[in-house]
């Protein structure tokens, strides 16, 4: 469970997306040290007029490839935050040419309790996860 909300640009291939959301994947799994199953991914394409990603004066340059990701998590250390941006913008990059400029995240935190994957049972409350 981290779910993940990419907002991009329209115009990606199927394969554009694939490479995309399994990069994003990796560095979640080995920053958070989740299962590799636990992958809860939706991808919202926007035309180019739909989706304006300044840069909050930071003088950060973007492109089309632009990728927005909101993740929503239990809550995580800093360490690990920390560490899945990183990894987060290097598989990015090798993987999909995009530059790190282009990426940015957003963490959501949220408990035990707000998690029910199925069946109408919170796993993470009835010991099932």
């Amino acid at each position: 469970m981290p779910l993940m909300r990419l907002d991009v640009i329209e115009g990606r291939s199927d394969d554009e997306m694939k490479a995309l959301l399994d990069a994003v994947h990796r560095a979640m799994v080995e920053a958070f040290k989740v299962p590799e199953r636990d992958r809860y991914q939706i991808v919202h394409e926007h035309p180019k007029s739909r989706m304006i990603m300044e840069d909050t004066g930071l003088d950060i340059p973007r492109t089309d490839k632009v990728v927005l990701l909101q993740v929503t998590t239990r809550p995580r250390s800093k360490e690990m935050k920390e560490t899945f941006y990183r990894l987060l913008v290097e598989a990015l990059e090798a993987d999909c040419g995009i530059v790190p400029a282009d990426v940015m995240v957003s963490m959501v935190s949220n408990t035990d309790e707000d998690w029910s994957f199925g069946y109408g049972r919170a796993q993470f409350l009835t010991g099932e996860l």
